[in-house]
């Protein structure tokens, strides 16, 4: 049977401030993956208001409203993993709203 050696090994210098420096970088990804998804979604959804989908896909077209709002109220508080889920769902809906609103524009029934 071996022997487990319980020894700690100290953290090298180097390697604490390198985690200290890349920090900020990492809890910043959240943020940023939130404004990138965010923007998407905006971008979709006044597409989707600019082809009626308001009167032709209402379901889908507040959905990815109000799912948008959400994402912007959870960034705010500064939950960025909840606010991009929100964000993905909004820009998701709208571009189903975006494909009723081409449906009802060219007379395509479902």
């Amino acid at each position: 049977m071996r022997s487990v050696n319980h020894s700690h090994r100290p953290v090298p210098s180097w390697l604490a401030f390198a985690l200290a420096l890349s920090a900020p970088s990492i809890v910043g990804c959240g943020n940023t993956l939130y404004a990138i998804q965010a923007n998407s979604a905006a971008g979709k959804l006044e597409q989707a208001r600019e082809l009626g989908a308001e009167q032709s896909a209402p379901y889908e077209y507040f959905y990815a409203k109000e799912h948008l709002q959400k994402a912007q109220t959870e960034a705010a508080e500064a939950d960025y993993s909840d606010a991009a889920d929100l964000a993905e769902a909004s820009a998701e809906y709208a571009d189903k709203a975006i494909r009723r609103a081409h449906e009802a524009a060219s007379g395509v029934t479902r």
